[in-house]
């Protein structure tokens, strides 16, 4: 008897958490595209150097007198010089040195700077962009023939699990409100935070703070698995769409990622809010380490 009543609640307890054939599809379809994404040229596992920036000249190339030192193989020993100044910067290459931008060559221009619509330009196996935060201006290298990238195998995931597929309320914060962020380089900024997520994991009631104010919700926040199986800085978790505020809708932390710098060290992530870090495991979403060749 004590065998049968074991094996129905075992059956139970699968049905449970048993995942909806459908949202399973539809989960890793999303995780086909991140995985994607990850490989593209230009993508984080490309990174290969991460430079500040000074007002006025910065010289660079692969020689060591070069205000900026690319690794060897990445140009000649002094590609051009780096103009900043207050709102501006100008690349302009060496006599005899191309770039290119989207095919088009070019010895001189003025760099786009915004960090969500990357100006890349390139050079052989060489690509960078410029990027400002917090009115500093940062040269982002990239190597598509990186050896991180040709020996990554793939990012590694929990099964689909519906019990991470939870009903959520997006409660909005009055207009202005601000949550302090700590990056990885223990640099800190005031970013703009919309409202928070609440939903019932554990047996408890959870929060998260929503920072940025876009279309969408960016979370960033860790758990108890962190450095236990997931990355141990934290994770990130992005809601496409944002929900109608204090309605339900399906938070799907299944959907949970590793962010850039758990791929790159020339990478800048932000850390969670002490708000954010859950005192329950979330064994959904992605975990840590990948898998690399050898």
């Amino acid at each position: 008897m004590k065998r049968i009543l074991f094996a129905l609640a075992a059956l139970l307890a699968a049905n449970t958490y048993a995942a909806d054939p459908e949202h399973v599809k539809s989960v890793e379809a999303w995780r086909a595209r991140v995985e994607k994404s990850l490989r593209a040229d230009n993508g984080w596992l490309t990174l290969a150097g991460r430079f500040p920036m000074k007002q006025g000249a910065n010289t660079f190339g692969t020689g060591e007198k070069n205000d900026l030192v690319f690794p060897k193989g990445l140009g000649a020993e002094r590609i051009g010089t780096i103009f900043v100044e207050p709102g501006k910067v100008t690349m302009k290459l060496e006599p005899g040195v191309e770039m290119t931008k989207e095919g088009l060559p070019f010895t001189e221009r003025t760099m786009g700077t915004d960090s969500d619509k990357r100006d890349w330009v390139q050079m052989g196996r060489a690509s960078m962009h410029v990027i400002e935060r917090e009115g500093r201006y940062i040269l982002r290298l990239a190597d598509n023939d990186s050896k991180v990238r040709s020996g990554f195998e793939s990012r590694v995931w929990y099964g689909v699990n519906d019990a991470y597929y939870v009903d959520a309320k997006f409660i909005p914060y009055p207009k202005g409100k601000t949550v302090p962020i700590i990056n990885v380089l223990d640099e800190s900024s005031d970013e703009p935070s919309p409202g928070y997520v609440q939903f019932k994991l554990g047996g408890k009631v959870q929060k998260l703070d929503v920072v940025g104010d876009d279309e969408g919700l960016f979370i960033i926040f860790r758990d108890t698995t962190a450095g236990k199986g997931t990355y141990k800085p934290g994770r990130f978790l992005y809601v496409e769409k944002k929900p109608e505020p204090n309605k339900t809708f399906k938070l799907d932390l299944n959907r949970a990622y590793n962010p850039p710098c758990a791929f790159s060290e020339f990478t800048t992530c932000p850390l969670p809010p002490e708000q954010n870090i859950l005192k329950v495991k979330v064994e959904a979403g992605e975990k840590y380490p990948p898998k690399r060749a050898g």
